[in-house]
């Protein structure tokens, strides 16, 4: 099976087919939220550009927020278990919530605020669906505190094995899952264009000068990050080389004193 050089979950390639593509962002996110398509009046991309800083930093967080309907929604793509994650989409979600807040304006303003996460990653090992959802609930009651907080997560690991061409919110996320042509091409066997029409955009962006561009910057922003850990480690193994030869120095000059004060103590 011929492997994708680049998946749906490659941060910079996610990033740039769907703000090139709002029309398709517009489309999965409703899929995701279950959301009729039609019954979306206002959908608007908020941070569209690419972070100075993308490709020197692999810690850059590549999400894509948008309006939808006077709601805020953020979507990101997490490929490995860090350990902190669930404290991390906590931070990240009342950053987008209490940003919102203008001044001048009061709390009741503020919108409800969707957190959507894709991961490359199996999060609650003890449950076997692949979406969960989450809101601020009383416990006893389970009753909703408010419906302004909203937190999404999908595990990649846990979708079917089975193709369900009829199941479109499960053919998006198998794209993102996908890591060979076949793969993709399964997904596309199906009666909803837009899955079609986005695998052609990502064939189209991956033929792209500009997002080649992005590989050849990153690649070589890894390789100098390589060379610069590499010249480290040979410095610090040089200092410590010549740390321990000074010590080795300094211990043979105190084994020859004591031989000599020995070697007197016993002519005396």
């Amino acid at each position: 099976m011929a492997k994708l050089k680049h998946t749906f979950k490659n941060d910079i390639l996610f990033k740039l087919l769907f703000t090139k593509n709002p029309h398709l962002l517009e489309r999965f996110v409703s899929r995701l939220l279950n959301i009729p398509p039609e019954s979306i009046k206002d959908f608007k991309v908020i941070n569209p550009e690419m972070p100075p800083d993308v490709i020197n930093d692999k810690q850059c967080r590549l999400d894509i927020l948008m309006e939808v309907d006077g709601q805020k929604v953020n979507l990101e793509v997490q490929v490995k278990d860090e350990g902190n994650f669930p404290e991390r989409v906590l931070f990240h979600w009342a950053r987008a919530y209490s940003n919102a807040l203008t001044a001048g304006s009061d709390f009741i303003e503020l919108p409800r605020t969707i957190l959507i996460n894709i991961l490359g990653f199996s999060l609650f090992k003890d449950y076997g669906g692949y979406h969960s959802e989450f809101q601020v609930l009383e416990v006893t009651r389970n009753v909703s505190l408010s419906d302004k907080m909203v937190i999404h997560f999908f595990e990649l690991e846990k979708l079917p094995n089975e193709v369900n061409t009829d199941d479109i919110s499960l053919l998006w996320l198998r794209l993102f899952k996908a890591d060979t042509e076949e793969e993709l091409q399964m997904s596309s066997e199906s009666k909803f264009a837009e899955v079609n029409e986005v695998i052609d955009a990502y064939h189209n962006l991956m033929a792209s000068e500009g997002f080649r561009e992005y590989e050849r910057q990153r690649e070589k922003a890894e390789l100098d990050e390589r060379h610069r850990t590499n010249n480290a480690v040979r410095r610090a193994d040089e200092k410590w080389q010549s740390v321990i030869a000074e010590k080795d120095a300094e211990i043979a000059t105190m084994t020859a004193k004591i031989a000599e004060l020995n070697a007197k103590l016993g002519e005396q």
